[in-house]
């Protein structure tokens, strides 16, 4: 069984639509003749100098990796979504492999609800060598509490680092089911700007810190992004999203861990100019002795996706410098310095060992294909250990 192996439907137009598009194409390639508001709307934007939009309606290229995978992957005129030799978006299970999540892990919830856990979440795999540049300047793995857990992509890649979740809390039941089930089975749902729920995480933490007591606590999450995105029209602390990041602050100087890991998008970084980026620092360096920051592209770390993320870091002890993880993977024609660096992980060594499926079609009670598999591909099927895959990347 192949789990969440599911292709979303699609409407005859778009059926013809995507036909006409070749590996690596895009929206430029659909004939004029055909109609489609959609279309008329992408090519009425580009001809006014809003940008390219090179990745609408885009098919991928199976020789490079994934673009980022968002919420919208069930649409092909929302991204680069269409499957590179079918004619169908990708499945719900190939956007996980895409974002390293492995097959076992079961994603519970409506479809709708699956593609934001996938989404939205952080890689495992970039978590887990996150986790490890911690564990390694430390000098010891800790206990965590996972904020805006989502499905858990954060928390399953420091679990594979043999750290010990706490609690994981969310506003999204269906993704906190999602995280009980594959990773850790002690949740609260809700909003940490309600305060029971605030109350209730602060007893969790205070329980696990007398059972671990050799154990460093840290805090790991952030607020969504959706106030924080490019994608999104309101972009300022004006966001009511944007109000749970002042509360995050309150429960990290309420609890006093050892440290703390925000994750958010790289919008982060040019909201209002800089503004917002420089509030959030300027708040963070209130709470910590150590602080510092990481712009982090999920592709230079054996990640199958183009992806960037902002990590804010800050440690308790100032003497314990934190470095960010050393790349694995590299463009290569592109990159001659970093040469030694193994090349890139391309879309078809990610998913190309999956059954075919047709659209609207849940292909998860079907086998895989008998072929020789890729290093990925047996990390994700779970024949070899996260670590162990890392390791190939050494010789």
């Amino acid at each position: 069984m192949i789990n969440n192996h599911y292709s979303a439907k699609l409407s005859d137009l778009d059926i013809e639509i995507i036909s006409h598009i070749p590996i690596g194409g895009n929206w430029k390639n659909i004939p004029l003749e055909i109609p489609s508001k959609r279309l008329q709307t992408i090519r009425d934007s580009y001809a006014r100098g809003e940008g390219s939009r090179s990745t609408y309606y885009g098919r991928l290229n199976p020789s490079k990796p994934s673009y980022t995978i968002n919420t919208y992957f069930n649409r092909p005129g929302n991204g680069c979504n269409i499957h590179y030799k079918e004619n169908r978006v990708i499945s719900q299970r190939e956007a996980a492999r895409f974002q390293s999540f492995p097959d076992y892990f079961l994603f519970k919830g409506s479809k709708r609800q699956i593609n934001m856990q996938i989404g939205n979440a952080v890689p495992p795999l970039l978590a887990f060598q996150i986790s490890k540049s911690i564990s390694f300047a430390q000098n010891s793995n800790g206990i965590f509490i996972d904020l805006f857990s989502g499905a858990g992509g954060i928390g399953l890649g420091f679990k594979w680092n043999y750290w010990i979740p706490i609690v994981a809390n969310d506003i999204e039941k269906s993704f906190l089911d999602s995280y009980s089930y594959n990773i850790h089975n002690q949740t609260i749902h809700g909003s940490i700007n309600n305060n029971d729920v605030f109350e209730e995480i602060i007893k969790n933490a205070e329980n696990a810190r007398k059972k671990f007591p050799d154990k460093p606590l840290w805090i790991l999450g952030g607020p969504p992004c959706q106030g924080f995105s490019t994608a999104g029209k309101r972009r300022s602390m004006d966001d009511p999203k944007n109000h749970l990041f002042y509360r995050y602050c309150e429960l990290v100087k309420a609890l006093s861990p050892d440290g703390f890991l925000f994750e958010n998008v790289a919008g982060l970084l040019t909201m209002k100019n800089g503004e917002i980026f420089r509030e959030v620092n300027k708040q963070f360096m209130k709470l910590m002795p150590y602080f510092d920051n990481w712009l982090i592209s999920s592709e230079c770390y054996g990640i199958p996706q183009k992806r960037k993320r902002i990590f804010l870091i800050g440690n308790k002890n100032k003497k314990v410098k934190i470095s960010i993880p050393p790349q694995i993977t590299s463009q290569q024609e592109k990159n001659q310095l970093f040469s030694y660096l193994k090349p890139l992980i391309s879309s078809e060594e990610a998913i190309s060992d999956l059954p075919e499926i047709l659209h609207s079609e849940d292909g998860s009670h079907k086998v895989y294909k008998d072929q020789k598999l890729s290093t990925y591909q047996k990390f994700m099927r779970s024949i070899l250990s996260p670590s162990d895959y890392l390791e190939t990347f050494q010789n």
